[in-house]
């Protein structure tokens, strides 16, 4: 059981990281475009699209290592007025849901993945790239996602409270 939880936290961490680098991509391709358009007069085919796919692929990758540090939002007047059982059941629940939620939506995302790749799929611009790539973040990321809830509710069994 602390295998599997060490093995998905190691992995969300890494997804995160990822995230993180995407994020600066983006960033960086941004400052390039503004550059070749606006001080070397020239057009961009890429640059917006590469950003678009960077930012979507950063939140659906990054979303395992959000859940791993509690980053995101979360009302929980009711669980902190709840006892320690009511609590431990509330967390549980909310797990589960969102286990089976996530799941859906992964299995979805990696058919439509599927379909892109063996179909040759590309977008409708210039650049014609592959759709495959834009979408694989979707499948991978939440069903990583997935992973880390089921690591998620394992701790709570540890958890003194």
């Amino acid at each position: 059981m602390n295998a599997y939880i060490r093995l998905v936290d190691g992995l969300s961490r890494l997804a995160g990281a990822f995230a993180i680098l995407l994020l600066l991509a983006a960033v960086l391709v941004v400052t390039q475009m503004v550059l070749v358009r606006y001080l070397l007069n020239g057009s961009t085919v890429w640059q917006t699209e590469f950003v678009t796919y960077a930012l979507i692929a950063a939140t659906f990758i990054g979303s395992p290592y959000v859940l791993l540090y509690k980053g995101h939002v979360n009302v929980d007047l009711l669980q902190n007025m709840a006892g320690r059982r009511a609590r431990l059941m509330m967390r549980l629940l909310a797990g589960l849901l969102s286990i089976v939620f996530c799941a859906l939506l992964a299995w979805s995302g990696w058919m439509h993945f599927h379909e892109a790749w063996t179909d040759g799929w590309t977008t409708d611009t210039v650049w014609k790239l592959p759709l495959w790539i834009p979408l694989l973040p979707l499948p991978l990321g939440i069903g990583l996602l997935v992973l880390q809830y089921i690591a998620e509710i394992m701790k709570l069994w540890e958890a003194p409270g």
